[in-house]
This record gives structure tokens, C-alpha cells and sequence, in this order.
């Protein structure tokens, strides 16, 4: 779908690094809709006390539109920035599916590949049997297929989640190892979730969960190196996003942004030191990056794996990514995140259909967020990529969707 819409666009001789700008009228947007966008979420972030916001929308790859709201650091008041730096959460899937992704272009993985191939401890893994309470696990049984590549990037791998959902028996061993081991690295978190068993059979049922943490020790073990360092030599030094990583540089500390609670008027005590090196390099959510390197990375899937002459995957690998890999034997689950008219692809949700969902957009539209209130999405139809950044947990929902319905209403053409 994207390789045919952007088929021989002409790519502009610059760097990678550099996104260029465009006036919003001359890319079909109104400067006047998009004032509209900033005054209703300004309101928005002081009605509700969040720290502070930056958004930035691109349009025909050029950005459009860009701003900033409230408090980058609110305890200490520091404005937010242009360049601020977000730990942008389970926003670090997309980036690390298409990591694995380069690696299947290598011919050193396949969609089809049992992931007890790589970690053997996944080889031996059962699924556990619980009773109807999912208070206690009452059999364990052989899985019906093994759990391969493909299931880690589209979450039916039968391993559950650690945050969302109903609370079980099994999803409490999860978050107990989650808890634990806070010091273990990537070869001893996929370790100790395999002697865990699966939630559901591979391949049955779509579940959110820790799949792309399971897939980041894939990539080391099939790469040779570190997730992060796979994920800088083959990512963010090519595109040049040099505020992306698992860890903040002590020069670049004055630019990150924290989550504040009202109630005590202190920091949100939901991120981590952004200083401090994690032993785990977390492929579900432990990335920090910034608007610009965003948009970059989307900018590329939107082009089709390459931007300004750069070209981090095939065109036809894109097209794979971007499609939806949901099909009707696999179960949506308990808590279908994508939503009604929605798939799911390789690191993020498909959009379906224009309806269903009601909310505005495209279909074939790309998107995930991130647990502290993050967003992006890509509309290959409109040519569009859009990127909110904030740190607010309590309000993340409403202003993820009150962001896309806001775009919208600015495109005129």
C-alpha cells in the first residue's frame, strides 16, 4: 500500500538528519484550524495540571506544524522545549519490530522461525490451564504449535502482560519476575519468563504483553551485540536520531521531561532515573527519544523504509509490516488495545476501515502510543505523520484522541 502510493517520489539530496518545513496552507492544512488544535490543548493541559506537552505534525514529509505546552520539568519550572526528551514507552515497539525486521532482510531470521530456535528455553514452555476464576492454574498442556518470530511482533505468542488487563494468577508470576528483576539483562529476563508458561496457545489469541521484550534478546543473539547497540548502528545512527536510546546522556539531561502529580505537587513517580543505565534494555518500552528523532523513524516507514536517500528496510518489507497480520483464527483477547475496526501489524495497530472506531483517520493508518501519554500515527492516504509527546498517565487517553480529531479538522484539500 505505501510502496504504490509513494512510488517514485522524488527524494529531496539531504541529510537524514534533516527534516524540512513547509508553510501549512501550501500541504493542503489551515494555519487557522491548526491555531484551533494549540488553543483547545493548551486549555486542556492547565484544566488538567499536565506538566507539559510537544506535538509536531508533518504533511507531504514536510513538518507543518509545531508546539509546545506547559512545563518540561514543572517542580523545578522549566518550560518544555522543542527538542525535550520523552521516555516514550511501548512507542519502543515499532522501532525494535523493525530492528528484527532488518535482520529477516539479512536472511538471518524468518517470520516462521520457532523463537526456541534462538532462546532455548522457549523450546520446552507449556500453556498453562486455569480455572474459571484464573486464580490458580489447575493443568498445564503442551502448546498446539511452537511460538515463532511472527507471534512476538503481532502479540500472539501466548506470553501475557505485567499492566493491563485482569489481574490472574499468571499475570502476577509475570509481574513478579518483572518486579524481582529489576537488575537482570536480556538473556536473563527471556530466561526467566520461559519457565513460565503461556497464557494462551501461540497463534491463538492477540494479547498485549512483554512479546517485544522476548523479541530485543532475538536481536542480540541473532545480531551479536546489544539490542541498543543494533538498534544505534543500524537505526538512529542512519537516520541521525541522536536523542534516541535506552539511557539519556548526561548531556542531555537538561531536556528531559517529567511527569508531575498534582496532589503532591512532586514528580510522577511512574519513570525511571533517565541517567541511569537499565541492565534490561526493555524492547517493549524502554526507549527515551525526542520529536524531531521520532518523526524521523516515521517518516521513513511512510516512505517506504528510506528517508532523504537514506534506506533502512525494503520497500517490500514496509508494505509486510504495514499490513494487518491479524487474521479471523486469532481470538482479539480480553483487552483488545488496536480497538474496534483496527488490525495489527508488525509493531503497531492497522487502521481497517474508516468507521467503527469513531475517531477520525484513514484506512491503512498506522499507530501506537506509549503508557505515559505518547502518540504517534501515520496516514499513508493523507501523506501524514502526527506526534504528541507528554508525560501524563492519568490523561493520556483523552488527549491522544482529542490530538488525532484535532489534526483532522485542519486538513482542508
Amino acid at each position: 500500500m505505501i510502496l504504490n502510493m509513494f512510488a517514485g517520489m522524488f527524494v529531496s539530496p539531504v541529510a537524514a538528519g534533516e527534516l524540512q518545513r513547509g508553510a501549512p496552507e501550501d500541504h493542503g492544512m489551515s494555519a487557522a484550524r491548526l491555531d484551533r488544535l494549540s488553543r483547545v490543548l493548551q486549555a486542556e493541559t492547565e484544566k488538567t495540571q499536565t506538566p507539559g506537552a510537544a506535538l509536531l505534525i508533518m504533511r507531504h514529509g514536510k513538518i507543518v506544524y509545531e508546539d509546545i505546552f506547559g512545563y518540561q520539568d514543572r517542580v523545578a519550572g522549566i518550560k518544555m522545549q522543542r527538542d525535550s526528551i520523552f521516555r516514550i514507552h511501548s512507542m519502543t515497539k515499532p522501532i525494535v519490530s523493525a530492528a528484527a525486521l532488518i535482520l529477516l532482510e539479512e536472511g538471518k531470521i524468518l517470520l516462521t522461525d520457532p523463537v526456541g530456535r534462538f532462546i532455548p528455553a522457549f523450546a520446552d514452555v507449556q500453556v498453562a490451564v486455569m480455572n474459571a476464576e484464573q486464580t490458580e492454574i489447575v493443568n498445564l498442556e503442551k502448546p498446539r504449535r511452537a511460538m515463532t518470530i511472527q507471534d512476538l511482533l503481532r502479540h500472539t505468542s501466548g506470553l501475557t502482560g505485567t499492566t493491563y488487563g485482569k489481574d490472574t494468577v499468571l499475570r502476577q508470576m509475570y509481574r513478579d519476575v518483572w518486579l524481582q528483576g529489576a537488575d537482570l539483562n536480556n538473556e536473563e529476563y527471556a530466561n526467566r519468563i520461559a519457565e513460565l508458561p503461556l497464557n494462551s496457545h501461540p497463534g491463538s489469541q492477540w494479547e498485549y504483553g512483554i512479546s517485544t521484550t522476548i523479541l530485543g534478546r532475538v536481536i542480540e543473539l541473532v545480531s551479536g551485540m546489544s539490542l541498543g547497540k543494533f538498534l544505534e548502528d543500524r537505526i538512529f545512527d542512519p537516520l541521525e536520531m541522536n536523542d534516541s536510546g535506552f539511557s539519556v546522556r548526561e548531556d542531555q539531561l537538561d531536556r528531559v521531561a517529567y511527569g508531575y502529580d498534582p496532589d503532591t505537587g512532586d514528580y510522577a513517580n511512574y519513570l525511571p532515573h533517565p541517567g541511569k543505565t537499565a541492565a534490561l534494555e526493555n524492547g517493549s518500552g524502554g526507549l527515551w527519544s525526542s520529536l524531531s528523532d521520532f518523526a524521523k523513524f516515521s517518516q521513513m516507514i511512510l516512505d517506504g523504509g528510506e528517508l532523504n536517500g537514506v534506506r533502512v528496510l525494503g520497500t517490500k518489507t514496509v508494505e509486510l509490516m504495514t499490513a494487518n497480520h491479524l487474521g479471523p483464527e486469532i481470538a482479539p483477547g480480553p483487552l483488545y488495545l488496536p480497538g474496534p475496526g483496527h488490525g495489527f501489524g508488525l509493531g503497531f495497530a492497522v487502521r481497517l476501515t474508516s468507521g467503527i472506531s469513531g475517531r477520525l483517520g484513514s484506512t491503512g493508518e498506522l499507530r501506537w502510543g506509549g503508557w505515559a501519554g505518547t502518540q504517534f500515527w501515520i496516514d499513508p492516504v493523507e501523506d501524514l505523520l502526527c506526534i504528541w509527546m507528554i508525560q501524563d498517565v492519568a490523561n493520556s487517553g483523552r488527549y491522544r484522541w482529542l490530538f488525532k480529531n484535532l489534526v483532522y479538522q485542519s486538513i482542508i484539500d
